[in-house]
């Protein structure tokens, strides 16, 4: 069951239905799969069976035979495609591997693409090529032979002599944790068509950049940007496994060239963990000193991260986690360590889902030691700065805390471990904070007002399933005083003005914002001829004389917004336009913790656990969530999102791992059979609250994001939870029966 908490008044916009959900449930929405194109031919992927070493011969004389076949692309015949360069920022390539061999640098890795007339003769075909190998020992992450270690290349918190506070403290903590690799897993899979016409392409593709996936793949295939079309309506799914551009692009694009035919690829679900990328495993160590009171004087976390052996990828979520609290001293460090693994990248709140698990567990195994309770502990070291001295532009944590414990019921919690029981079943109740940063960055768009009332918004925005059509369409009927069903939306296209990538949770404030900014230059537009009012004249009425007035029936406006903080100037270091980089499909996000002022989006999570006393079976019976993320443009919507976020939290705490076999570095799991998720009889009643806040200083909007605040914190509550119900404290997610039985 889930529960809807009553409606706040205060800065919540209205509940209305997503403009797209008609067109979804009917089956009328398109997405990259389903663009209708002329005879086209299908692709299918051959991958590498090894995950190091070189490919000593590949014969496609069986492969070429199968009736049907085309064109077979390997590593001696892809010279026409130009090596682009790596990029963990989004919109550019997702790995610097984008070769098909003869090196083999990780497991399914692409080293052929078969192209026929039929699905079946394409897949039959790559099945028929015969690799073989010279292969090398691989090392699959951490502690194996041959990985190699280097330092995160950012510039991570530190404040204060933390070591020496550490040892002075009255109360000390030092635990170790580690998260797993993870996959994205979407519903849609990885997908790519692409046609030529007259040296123009258009590329039918499920994307989080639209003029990100424009300018790369025209840099891949050495053409102008200019001849390239990139159309993506809806994404079915993406996570950040969508925000860059994959290998696979410009082979489909090459092989569309190459046989002068529109080319198909549908990868299959096993491909889809190794050609795109995944969150990396992770592990923790963090010591934090205390007062007896509760606070804390030092705050050290040091973490490491598994990638590829050439590219440094790495979240860094310490630059997070060190300002969660009023931190007294603070020390960070990442560590990255390179492994023959594929890339990994974005997923769903790529830095604070690991790292924060790590924080509220230690702060959890922290109360218990001082014998406060856990949300006391969190008051207690609640602060309008952190331990660098930079303040918040605003922090409504314990709010958050107050009316979620309050829902929960915490107040009638046993502290000592084991104490709450029903039945054979022992009742744990857990805590943890949701914590994400607030992004925003440069955005354009085209807004155009009819005198009959109608509203048309055009900008490339991304529809990944958040209902960014409808908050967009929300805003413009807000600032242009028309009825929202009068509001049209187009975006999913790179004709169409350039937004960030959806990533991060800044689309909902970067494309409000900058639709806010055209709409309000219509109404100067409209209002320029002084007021025009009359008591006894509808709304309609009174539009269509402005219009008369000025002698138009359209106003049309174009807009581009840079938040203050990405405005070009010295003291931020940024000298270009960065309308022009957005143009060129380079992002600029600015906020979090980068600029004068913390900006986040903050959360509580109260998790009840029953762990079976005699099977250790664990079930999640009920989550609350609290959440303050500036002005909610539809907490339907809303409301959606950060549930979705729980129950991925619940799944990243008990259910989800890709499962490495380290002998050969390859992946075991690759299917949804064995890659667990929770399902309906996992998840019973959760409920969300969405708790007013105002924030004027994150960007003209007020928005904050919640596309990936929700499952933050609540992995750590269940980790919480689990201890309180057993007396047994799971360290590595996930948290599974064997590991309670053995423990």
């Amino acid at each position: 069951m889930n529960r809807a908490a009553p409606e706040p008044k205060q800065n919540m916009g209205q509940p209305a239905p997503r403009l797209d959900a008609r067109m979804k449930v009917t089956g009328e929405a398109r997405y990259a799969s389903d663009m209708p194109v002329a005879a086209p031919a299908y692709a299918f992927l051959l991958t590498s069976a090894i995950a190091r070493g070189r490919i000593t011969s590949l014969d496609t004389t069986d492969a070429r035979a199968v009736p049907g076949v085309i064109d077979i692309l390997t590593h001696e015949n892809i010279g026409d495609l130009k090596e682009i360069k790596y990029s963990a920022a989004g919109g550019g390539a997702s790995t610097s591997i984008q070769d098909l061999g003869p090196e083999i640098k990780h497991d399914g890795q692409i080293i052929a693409m078969t192209v026929a007339d039929t699905f079946e003769a394409a897949r039959e075909a790559a099945f028929r090529i015969k690799a073989a190998y010279d292969i090398n020992q691989p090392s699959a992450s951490f502690g194996d032979a041959g990985s190699s270690e280097s330092k995160a290349k950012k510039k991570l918190p530190n404040a204060g002599d933390a070591e020496q506070v550490y040892t002075a403290a009255e109360v000390r903590l030092d635990a170790t944790y580690g998260t797993p690799t993870q996959h994205h897993n979407p519903i849609e899979l990885f997908t790519t068509t692409v046609l030529w016409d007259n040296g123009r392409v258009t590329v039918y593709e499920p994307s989080q950049f639209m003029w990100g996936t424009k300018n790369t793949l025209a840099e891949r295939l050495g053409i102008k940007p200019d001849d390239v079309h990139a159309v993506s309506h809806f994404v079915g799914g993406a996570f950040g496994s969508k925000a860059q551009l994959t290998p696979r692009t410009g082979l489909v694009a090459l092989a569309a060239k190459r046989t002068g035919r529109p080319v198909k690829l549908v990868a299959t679900r096993d491909q889809g963990f190794t050609i795109a990328t995944y969150r990396a495993e992770t592990r923790h160590r963090i010591r934090i000193g205390a007062q007896q009171d509760g606070k804390i004087t030092s705050f050290e976390h040091q973490g490491w991260e598994v990638t590829s052996r050439p590219d440094a990828y790495s979240v860094a979520g310490v630059e997070d986690s060190a300002r969660l609290y009023g931190f007294g001293a603070v020390k960070t460090e990442v560590t990255l360590v390179h492994a023959d693994r594929n890339t990994p990248g974005f997923m769903r709140s790529p830095p604070v889902v690991p790292y924060i698990y790590a924080l509220e567990s230690a702060m959890d195994e922290l109360a218990v030691k001082l014998n406060i309770d856990p949300v006391e502990l969190r008051r207690v070291n609640d602060s309008m700065k952190d331990a660098t001295g930079k303040a918040w532009s605003s922090r409504s944590l314990m709010a958050c805390y107050d009316a979620a414990a309050a829902s929960f019921g915490w107040s009638k919690r046993k502290a000592e471990p084991g104490a709450m029981r029903d039945g054979d079943w022992l009742i744990g109740w857990g805590c943890a904070t949701a914590v994400y940063p607030t992004h925003v960055g440069p955005a354009t768009a085209r807004v155009q007002l009819f005198s009959d009332g109608r509203a048309r918004v055009q900008l490339a925005a991304h529809e990944i399933g958040t209902g960014v059509m409808t908050v967009v369409a929300q805003m413009a009927a807000e600032r242009l005083g028309v009825p929202l069903e009068q509001v049209t939306v187009e975006l999913g296209d790179s004709a169409l003005p350039p937004v960030p990538v959806a990533g991060g949770s800044n689309q909902t404030a970067s494309c409000c914002s900058v639709v806010m900014q055209a709409c309000n230059a219509i109404r100067l537009k409209l209002d320029s001829g002084g007021a025009f009012a009359s008591a006894d004249q509808s709304a309609e009425a009174i539009l269509r004389a402005k219009f008369q007035r000025l002698g138009a029936s359209t106003i049309e406006e174009y807009a581009e917004f840079i938040p203050e903080a990405a405005q070009p100037n010295a003291i931020t270091g940024l000298f270009s336009n960065p309308i022009d980089k957005l143009y060129k499909g380079q992002n600029t996000l600015v906020g979090g913790s980068r600029g004068e002022k913390l900006m986040y989006a903050l959360g509580a999570e109260f998790v009840e656990v029953r762990v079976h006393a005699q099977t250790r079976e664990i079930r999640v019976p009920r989550i609350v969530g609290a959440f303050a993320a500036g002005r909610i443009m539809n907490t339907r919507t809303a409301r959606s999102q950060l549930m979705g976020g729980m129950i991925w939290g619940v799944s990243s705490a008990l259910h989800e791992a890709t499962e490495i076999d380290p002998r050969v570095a390859r992946y075991v799991n690759d299917n949804l059979a064995d890659y667990l998720v929770p399902v309906n009889a996992d998840v019973q009643d959760i409920e969300v609250l969405l708790i007013p806040e105002t924030d004027r200083e994150v960007n003209p909007a007020g928005v904050k994001g919640i596309g990936e605040l929700g499952n933050v914190g609540t992995a750590a509550a269940v980790a919480n939870a689990v201890y309180h119900a057993t007396g047994v404290r799971i360290r590595e997610l996930p948290i599974r029966l064997e590991k309670l039985l053995t423990a």
